[in-house]
Formats: structure tokens, C-alpha cells, sequence
């Protein structure tokens, strides 16, 4: 079956020293998983990876993978042949004739010539490729600063020709630096800041807190949608959808009214410490911002980070609401997280809460509420819900089903 071919270019990996295949490895596999069940292969050259898949894949599709992996600088679909220079200046033809032409006014040519034997040097190369443009497009002049059109020739163990090519997420692949939990509310930060751990190589699962009928299933579905959302960027994900009623109402009726979110954060953070135990992962990711609302004021957050035995990422800690909005937008997820399904913390809040807590009395409190109970039933009740690197979703199950099932691989 015939391929399609795009060059990929790598970003930050490249600066990578004797772990640099590590990171490649992950990189073909990220984008392979997100592939399937079409068939790819790729190749490794100086700074660039050659993605092969099957013709019949749609390029939207392949587009769409290429664009949402993080350690792709940049990716171009490219035509490829020998390195003679009448083949590439028919391949260039080959190559322009898919183009629209009229709304061209100008271009410009960039060859690069890794293979120094190529007996033809990079200048008298850009040269023989301008008369090719000219011929198929005669009313272009050249214009090396801001062309609207450039012809790129890059001279390796073949010939490669593309044009413009596509701005990747950069950053580094997912799943090389660890795994992590996310706590994922239907707001705008959480999303977000998926979306900055996994271009540092985090892997990422998600938790919510279901607090049924307090909080709807219209709530639980739009988290189910902006984990569909983020899937691509996490290169797949797991949603872990916790039912928190009796646990909120516990608090609720047992705490200060003053202290119940910073109460409601401290439980949430034990939960996620079970799950992050269960799952061999590494971390606790957050969306919050320093001094966005009342509970994430710096004694209260040094309050709920002393209820974890893990480390606590708060990537958006030092970014303004309307960065995070921005980002958003860019990723997509800012028209789902503004529907008006409001999560169990805004639901329980109280009207005038805490914001420079004394931690020693914060942690009696919480000792005082009986809280392990409460988490254990909840998490016996846990739904898993799945996302395929596409977004797509796969089977539910039940983290009870899945304890027994470990339990039973182990023996």
C-alpha cells in the first residue's frame, strides 16, 4: 500500500544528550497510538523524525495527531526522492501543482544539504528550484524575508520537499517525566493545567468529585467532555468519577462553616493520595492560582498540601485569569468549562471562608471529622471512564472491578 510522508521536526529533544532516544522512542509511540488501526512506521534522521502511514488514513487525522503531541516543533506532509537534481526538479513541479497559485505573490527557496556529498551546494540548489517555481508559477518574485510561499529541500539519504510547514505543541513527550493525577473540576483552570503538565512529559489521569443530586449529570457530562477534550494533549487519559455526597454532607454538617472548603480540599487531597498509592503515580496536579479565591491563598494552601504524602504541581500558580482564559480558548475547552454546571466546591462554599488559616488548627479539625470512612465507601463506588488518544471514549468499569482484577493478575 502507498504511504503518505511527513516530516516531523523535533523541538527541546534535540537539545537531549545520551537519554535523547528515551525521548524519541516515546515521541513515535505517541503518535503511533493515536494512529491506529491505520498502519505507520518512522525514521530517524539528524533533528527529524520521517512519519510513514498508509494512504488511506484520512491527513486530517494524521493532522490532528501530529498537532496535539507535545515534543513536535513543527511537521509538513513532504514528497521524497533521489537525489538527482532533474528527479527533485520534477518532484517540485509534482509538488507545486497541488497548490492555488493566484493569491501567491511571492516566494523563496530553503535548501539544507546534510549530505555534504550531494555534489550540488546548497546556493546553485535554491537556484535550479526558483527556475522550477517560476516555470509552474511565473508571476511570483522572490522575497527571502516574508515570501508567501517557501519551498523547503532538505538533502539527507534521499530528498525531501515540502512547503510551509505546521506549528507543533512543542515541549516534551507525554509520559516522560512520571505520572500524575489531575483534579479535574468543570472550570476553566484544571483543563488548563493538564494541558501545562503534559508538555513538561507528565502522564496524566483525572478525578472528579460527583456530589449527586447537589451536583447534576449535566456536571458529571461536561467534565466527561473536557476529559474527551484534553485526551489528545495527555495522549489518552482515565477519568476517575467519585461519588462525594456523603462524604461533603459529613463536612458539611460536622466542620466550622468557616473552614468546610479548605475541609472539602484536605478530603479531596487524601482521596487522590489512595489513587496516586494504587496507581504507582508520582504526583497531585491542581488548577489553582495563588490568590484566585479564598482557598488558594498561601496558608491554605500550605494547609491542604500538609494532607498529602505527595508532591503538589500547581503549574498555573503564578498565571492571571485572563492568561488562563487565553489558553484555554487555544486548547479548546474554555466554551465547555463556562456551561453553567457548577462543581461540588462552589455548591458547598460557604459565605465567608477562611483565608489565612492556622494550619495545626486545620489539621485538628480535619482529624476531628472521622473522614476515612467516608473516603473508603467512596472510593469502593468509583466509576473509571476512559479516552483514547483521540478523544474517543472506551470502556467504563468500576475501581473495585479493577482492585479485584490486579489482585487476581498478581496471584
Amino acid at each position: 500500500m502507498a504511504k503518505q510522508l511527513y516530516l516531523i521536526k523535533e523541538g527541546e529533544i534535540s537539545l537531549k544528550g545520551l537519554n535523547r532516544g528515551f525521548f524519541e522512542k516515546r515521541l513515535k509511540n505517541n503518535v503511533k497510538d493515536k494512529l491506529r488501526p491505520y498502519h505507520s512506521t518512522t525514521q530517524r534522521q539528524k533533528g527529524r523524525l520521517f512519519l510513514f502511514v498508509d494512504e488511506d488514513c484520512p491527513a486530517e487525522r494524521i493532522e490532528r495527531a501530529l498537532s496535539t503531541t507535545f515534543g513536535i516543533a513543527g511537521y509538513a506532509k513532504a514528497l521524497m526522492c533521489q537525489k538527482d537534481t532533474d528527479v527533485i526538479r520534477a518532484k517540485t513541479e509534482e509538488l507545486l501543482s497541488g497548490l492555488d497559485g493566484s493569491s501567491l505573490k511571492t516566494f523563496k527557496i530553503a535548501v539544507r544539504r546534510e549530505d555534504k556529498s550531494f555534489p550540488v551546494h546548497s546556493y546553485d540548489m535554491a537556484c535550479l528550484l526558483a527556475q522550477t517555481v517560476n516555470k509552474v508559477f511565473p508571476h511570483l518574485s522572490v522575497d527571502l524575508r516574508n515570501p508567501d510561499l517557501t519551498v523547503h529541500l532538505e538533502i539527507r539519504n534521499q530528498a525531501f520537499l515540502y512547503t510551509s510547514d505546521s506549528p507543533g505543541p512543542r515541549g516534551l513527550p507525554a509520559g516522560t517525566a512520571g505520572r500524575g493525577l489531575l483534579l479535574l473540576s468543570g472550570g476553566i483552570d484544571s483543563p488548563v493545567a493538564a494541558y501545562t503538565m503534559a508538555k513538561r512529559g507528565v502522564k496524566l489521569d483525572c478525578l472528579y468529585f460527583h456530589a449527586y443530586p447537589y451536583t447534576s449529570d449535566e456536571a458529571l457530562e461536561k467534565v466527561k467532555k473536557l476529559a474527551s477534550l484534553i485526551a489528545p494533549y495527555l495522549n489518552g487519559t482515565r477519568l476517575f468519577v467519585i461519588p462525594y455526597t456523603d462524604a461533603q454532607l459529613n463536612i458539611r454538617d460536622k466542620s466550622r462553616a468557616d473552614a468546610t472548603t479548605l475541609m472539602f480540599r484536605a478530603a479531596m487531597m487524601k482521596t487522590a493520595g489512595r489513587i496516586v498509592a494504587m496507581e504507582g503515580m508520582q504526583c497531585i496536579v491542581t488548577g489553582e492560582a495563588l490568590s484566585q479565591v479564598a482557598s488558594q491563598t498561601l496558608p491554605a494552601m500550605a494547609f491542604t498540601d500538609s494532607m498529602s504524602d505527595y508532591l503538589v504541581l500547581r503549574p498555573l500558580c503564578g498565571s492571571d485569569k485572563e492568561e488562563i482564559i487565553a489558553l484555554a480558548k487555544k486548547i479548546g475547552t474554555y466554551e465547555t468549562s463556562i456551561l453553567p454546571y457548577e462543581d461540588c466546591c462552589v455548591i458547598f462554599s460557604p459565605k465567608h471562608p477562611l483565608t489565612n488559616p492556622d494550619r495545626q488548627e486545620m489539621i485538628e479539625l480535619y482529624e476531628s471529622l472521622g473522614m476515612d470512612e467516608f473516603i473508603e465507601k467512596a472510593l469502593l463506588e468509583t466509576r473509571i471512564y476512559t479516552f483514547n488518544g483521540n478523544g474517543e471514549e472506551g470502556e467504563t468499569f468500576s475501581l473495585k472491578d479493577k482492585i479485584e482484577g490486579d489482585i487476581i493478575e498478581q496471584n
